[in-house]
């Protein structure tokens, strides 16, 4: 991208993690992981974990966008070490799979907490086969789509202004809860853990992790869009770290208030965990306020994962390896205008059909398998590259990429044992970009990159 682009300072990149990450996860998955683990202390051991985990990876980014602050993220670092192939492979998944189901996903979330409040259509009312939530969806990353391509300034700005609204309405719910549960003893709490031995096995463990894996995706996001970050080969490191620390101190703190409010036998198999806990601490009537908070707090979400995920397909159109058209910039606003709508127009088009709710089986097999992927690349460009400059350089090398591929490999081998026929589908998925990847490889060579601009502003 642009030089000029680059306006994002530390505290607003550090507010893209947050942002793209907090979501509906919190207030949903508590629940089921209450369903493999008998106690609250247990469940907030199983939330240290995933945020263990991420700040695995954030740190093995760091170093990664520390020596290559260009737009893609992963898709980068795995063409450095890998070349072409895996990383194409990686961006196909990623503007198909993670990004666009993603969205969509995020957007259905949104639709459904909103029409509670707004109901556009009488219940189960369809017209042309488009139900009331599809089109709050569409119509809300339609109208975050056009927020996100009126300029770069004023994108970024209104993600940070949005995160920090919401980081503020959730310290509210937190300090309520931690008052409501002082009042109460902390008796919900007991308790904390098990006695007589009675501790989960490790695949329950295993189970209650990975559902809380699920909550931190998107805390990469600022390693997709380190082009637009000031100082980027030291912020694209610090914003990782910061960021994912920060969410994992609000997810703990999140699930102490549902420990204090709750007993573990009313948190097992309740999946809106987060309005069980409100309701209990403001009484009925404050159901409407808290599904506004969760709307607020998934628009923010999508907003910001509509901003970082069209980062990927225009870094891959760049190169040469996508629709050329998607790898220009806007002359003026120095934003990838197309990719942006391309990833708007996918995304659509997976709610209306609905297919968006298969392809979201496949995004953690898919996510977990490029993680690995992207530690070994790490392992990968030490070796190939030891002079390359590295403003910042993983200590505790190679333990730390190492535990992260072993994390995620895990993880993968457990999902494929427990889901094996999505298993081998979200493999298809992936080695479905290999004949593309040969398609366009070939018009590359005939037809080099060009210009990444937009001609005449288009």
């Amino acid at each position: 991208m642009l030089k000029e682009n680059r306006l994002m300072g530390l505290f607003d990149a550090t507010s893209l993690v947050v942002g793209a990450v907090i979501g509906s996860g919190i207030f949903l998955t508590s629940g089921i992981i209450a369903d493999y683990l008998p106690s609250s202390g247990m469940m907030l051991i199983a939330w240290f974990a995933a945020g263990l985990v991420t700040i695995l990876g954030a740190l093995c980014y760091g170093e990664l966008g520390s020596m290559y602050p260009r737009a893609g993220g992963a898709y980068v670092y795995l063409k450095e070490a890998f070349g072409p192939v895996p990383a194409f492979l990686f961006g196909w998944t990623f503007f198909i799979i993670i990004g666009a189901a993603g969205v969509a996903a995020i957007a259905m979330g949104f639709a459904e907490y909103f029409e509670s409040l707004v109901p556009i259509f009488t219940d189960g009312e369809k017209i042309l086969g488009v139900n009331g939530p599809q089109v709050i969806a569409v119509a809300a990353i339609v109208g975050l789509s056009f927020f996100n391509v009126s300029g770069l300034r004023t994108s970024y700005r209104g993600q940070t202004f949005i995160t920090v609204i919401r980081l503020a309405v959730l310290g509210v719910m937190i300090a309520a809860g931690i008052i409501f549960g002082l009042k109460t003893g902390g008796k919900n709490l007991q308790p904390v853990f098990p006695s007589g031995g009675n501790w989960p096995s490790l695949t329950a463990w295993g189970a209650a992790i990975i559902t809380a894996l699920w909550s931190f995706d998107g805390w990469y996001s600022v390693a997709c869009t380190a082009e637009e970050i000031r100082n980027p080969k030291r912020n694209v490191p610090r914003a990782l770290v910061m960021g994912t620390a920060l969410v994992m101190i609000i997810y703990l703190a999140v699930n102490l208030v549902y420990g204090l409010t709750l007993p573990i036998e009313g948190l097992r198999g309740t999946i809106r965990v987060g309005e069980a806990a409100f309701i209990t601490m403001a009484g009925p009537s404050a159901a409407p306020v808290f599904s506004a908070v969760v709307a607020l707090t998934i628009f923010g979400c999508l907003s910001a994962n509509i901003f970082y995920c069209a980062r990927v397909p225009y870094a891959m159109a760049r190169d040469g390896l996508f629709f050329p058209t998607l790898g220009r910039l806007h002359p003026r606003k120095g934003i990838p205008v197309r990719a942006l709508w391309a990833q708007t127009a996918v995304a659509g088009v997976l709610i209306l059909t609905g297919t968006f709710q298969r392809l979201v089986d496949y995004v953690l097999f898919g996510l977990v398998a490029f993680f690995a992927a992207t530690g070994a690349a790490l392992i990968v460009l030490r070796r190939k590259e030891p002079g390359r400059d590295r403003p910042y350089r993983l200590r505790l090398y190679p333990f730390i990429p190492l535990a992260f591929i072993a994390v995620n490999s895990a993880i993968f081998i457990a999902l494929a044992l427990e889901h094996p026929g999505q298993a081998v589908v979200a493999l298809l998925l992936i080695c479905s970009g290999g004949p593309a990847f040969f398609i366009w490889n070939a018009r590359r060579k005939v037809n080099p990159p060009g210009n990444e601009e937009i001609p005449g502003g288009q």
